[in-house]
């Protein structure tokens, strides 16, 4: 492949699977060798890398032409179907070379939205877009659900190898998704009454066993007939991308899902929903993204780092890599900051920084979670200044035994995790660490750190180099852990 626009173009039609053989797994070498780790030849180690990181990571800049929906027939009264006005906003936006496509004060009923090259739609303060409740507004794009590529229903804003995109502004993006509709489809046991037949889990399993059998993305077709629930937000395949400002509501599953993306900066925004699945941004197979001073409420994990589940995630064999997160404030949700656990194709240098992360529903603060299914690398993992107010369970868990467990072919590997003056006030373990007996997590570093009010003793099963530097638990000074 001579790019990376005829590479998605050939993932899409299946061509990539069925003929160049790209998405084949590959075995260990180039990064996964240990390039990028700290001391290796001509690289920089630890935090002294972000600098260099941040320099590549440029949020997109629009012309400045303004398209208002409105003048494309649009109307804010939460009952006009405003599918087309927005598709003619966007569409008359890119012939012009691009701008911002601007919905003012009101609410906007809408179906899918799809961004085009050199566009960005700009949500008001007052305006708020509503998405529908009716499936067949969302028509069928390749898409990801769960780490698997997959042709189903649209997100509710889409873009596909695009460049320069946006959604940006300071109002409300409403995905209007609850045990009225979407929810149920997960079997989510506050959701089943009021729709007990649908359940995503046939369809989600079919779409395992489809990325196990090497069949080409275009003929795993769902969507109507079907309950894989759509993403809220998803560039797929797009360089320099920019979400700014926005609050996001109500999401059917994850909030902000960039796959295969390079140069994304995510700032700024308000998440909140307790819906299953609503994690609040999970970069895929994504390099260089930036996420800032977000608030997450949520019904899943508010940041995990993905790269693909089993086979799909071995055949693309692209890595999450260079991402950083700073001054976030983490409130409900599994956990702060997460990586997996469709990390097939790995994550490294990962830096979070500056973060407050509180609330008894809660369950982890800094999350590493991995299984023999899954497989992947995962390395180079900084975590410094973060104040955890409580957490339910850990306050750092790495974890192999999540989900499928023992029961796969596929190695997780974890190494070089440094975590440095984290704070905990509350939790009932400071550290719960699991690897498998012929795979230890290994070296671990803990500097400058203190848990308080920690109910049981850590957990920790076959990890091997954990530097302890004054670390106190429960207000002990601790000098070897494990």
């Amino acid at each position: 492949m001579s790019n990376r626009r005829d590479f998605l173009k050939a993932l899409a039609a299946g061509a990539v699977v069925a003929s160049e053989g790209l998405l084949r797994a590959r075995p260990v070498g180039a990064w996964q060798a240990g390039a990028g780790r700290p001391g290796a030849a001509g690289i920089a180690a630890g935090w002294d890398q972000l600098p260099a990181v941040l320099a590549r990571i440029k949020p997109p800049v629009f012309a400045g032409r303004d398209f208002p929906v409105t003048r494309f027939g649009a109307t804010g009264d939460n009952t006009r179907d405003n599918t087309d006005a927005f598709r003619d906003a966007i569409a008359a936006c890119s012939r012009a070379g691009g701008g911002r496509v601007v919905v003012p004060e009101g609410e906007f009923l809408t179906g899918a939205i799809r961004l085009l090259t050199n566009v960005a739609l700009h949500v008001e303060a007052g305006a708020t877009i509503r998405f529908m409740r009716d499936p067949a507004k969302y028509p069928v794009v390749l898409t990801r659900f769960e780490g698997n590529d997959v042709m189903n229903y649209s997100p509710f804003i889409y873009s596909f190898e695009q460049d320069n995109i946006g959604i940006t502004g300071s109002g409300t993006i409403d995905g209007n998704a609850g045990c009225a509709n979407w929810w149920p489809w997960k079997g989510a046991t506050e959701c089943m009454a009021s729709n007990a037949r649908a359940n995503q889990k046939g369809d989600s399993d079919a779409l395992r066993q489809m990325g196990e059998k090497d069949v080409p993305p275009r003929g795993r077709i769902f969507g109507s007939g079907h309950y894989l629930r759509p993403m809220f937000i998803e560039p797929y395949g797009c360089r320099n991308v920019l979400i700014e400002g926005v609050t996001l509501l109500n999401s059917p599953m994850w909030h902000l899902h960039p796959v295969l993306c390079t140069n994304v900066t995510v700032t700024g925004l308000h998440i909140n929903s307790s819906g299953p699945n609503t994690d609040g941004c999970n970069p895929e197979s994504c390099t260089d993204v930036l996420i800032r001073n977000c608030d997450f409420n949520t019904g899943d994990d508010c940041i995990a780092i993905k790269s693909g589940r089993n086979a799909d995630g071995r055949r693309l064999a692209t890595p999450s890599q260079n991402i950083v997160i700073q001054g976030c404030h983490m409130r409900n949700g599994h956990g702060g900051v997460t990586i997996g656990s469709e990390d097939s194709g790995g994550v490294r240098n990962v830096f979070a920084e500056n973060c407050r992360m509180d609330s008894p529903k809660l369950d982890f603060a800094v999350r590493i979670k991995d299984n023999a299914m899954r497989g992947g690398l995962v390395e180079n993992i900084y975590v410094r200044n973060i104040d955890v107010g409580q957490v339910a369970n850990a306050a750092v868990t790495i974890d192999f035994y999540y989900e499928e467990a023992e029961a796969g072919r596929f190695t997780p590997i974890v190494r070089h995790v440094e975590i440095r003056n984290l704070k905990s006030s509350k939790a009932k373990y400071a550290l719960y660490l699991r690897g498998f007996r012929n795979a230890p997590i290994r070296d671990i570093s803990l500097i400058d750190c203190r848990f308080d009010n920690v109910q049981e003793a850590n957990v920790v099963e076959n990890v091997m180099n954990i530097d302890v530097r004054n670390v106190r638990i429960n207000g002990t000074l601790v000098n070897k852990i494990g």
